[in-house]
């Protein structure tokens, strides 16, 4: 009987220790809110992404975001704003350029995908930006749209298309495969596009071990079901960093979604935020 209720007590400690320690070291989620003339936009921020949520509590803590505009608005796509720039920008001024003067390392999650309502951050192309880091402090909301299935696979096909075009074409720059490029130029410049095409299959044939361990595109039946329901940007998945969720307000982003903009899709009239920490 002692051995039994030394076990129980044991036990009961292991308990009490676990609920200590979740306690200890479990992070509540930061909530912000984003308060507009067309109301308040209130948002959890993930803590599986904890370079960008710091950043950005920091920079709402530093009052950086009072008074910029939303500056880029495009109905059935997003709202983006956090270009310092903006604040007290002349209507008609080009905007989407600023930040504060450093970047943030990308922090790709498969579970955190485009859907209607999350934020995530803006960034350089890749051209400029192979990295895909985050602009330091310009951010969007997705409004995006519903897709049908056809639509998805469509994306998927475009996405997996490029990557492939990509590889085919990193193996002919190789400075090994230079002949091969000067061959594929002459060709280009006499118009057999017969030969070209032959070739091409060919590297097609060459380069599809290394196409297939790429790590390919595609949607998971949940994601299917989120885009063909509740909608988002789906051709934005892995390449841009969200980082947290309206959980309040999606309504204020479908009025904003609306407004009259400019050719540079800046609202006709400015769209000012204030942002603060609400836990």
């Amino acid at each position: 009987m002692k051995k039994l209720n030394i076990f129980l007590l044991f036990i009961t400690f292991l308990g009490f220790f676990a609920c200590i320690n979740h306690s200890l070291f479990a992070q509540d989620e930061k909530i912000i809110l984003i308060s507009t003339s067309f109301g308040d936009i209130k948002i959890k921020l993930y803590n599986e992404t904890p370079k960008h949520r710091d950043n950005f509590i920091n920079l709402v803590s530093e009052n950086f975001y009072d008074s910029l505009l939303f500056h880029r608005v495009i109905n059935e796509f997003m709202i983006q704003g956090g270009d310092p720039d903006s604040k007290n920008a002349e209507q008609g001024e080009t905007l989407g350029n600023g930040g504060p003067g450093y970047t943030v390392e990308a922090e790709f999650n498969e579970n955190f995908i485009h859907k209607k309502g999350v934020i995530a951050a803006a960034r350089e192309n890749d051209d400029i930006n192979p990295e895909k880091r985050s602009s330091g402090s310009q951010f969007y909301i997705v409004q995006g749209k519903v897709f049908t299935n056809e639509e998805l696979n469509n994306i998927v096909n475009r996405t997996n298309n490029s990557k492939k075009q990509k590889i085919i074409t990193d193996h002919i720059n190789k400075s090994e495969n230079s002949d091969l490029k000067n061959e594929i130029d002459s060709l280009k410049q006499i118009g057999d596009n017969q030969k070209l095409q032959e070739i091409f299959t060919e590297l097609e044939n060459i380069t599809q071990e290394e196409y297939e361990n790429s790590g390919l595109f595609s949607f998971t039946e949940h994601q299917r079901q989120i885009y063909t329901t509740v909608g988002g940007t789906p051709h934005l998945d892995g390449a841009y960093t969200v980082f947290g969720e309206v959980i309040e307000g999606l309504d204020i982003i479908d009025k904003i979604a609306v407004v009259d903009i400019d050719q540079y899709y800046r609202p006709v009239e400015d769209i000012k935020m204030n942002i603060s920490i609400v836990q």
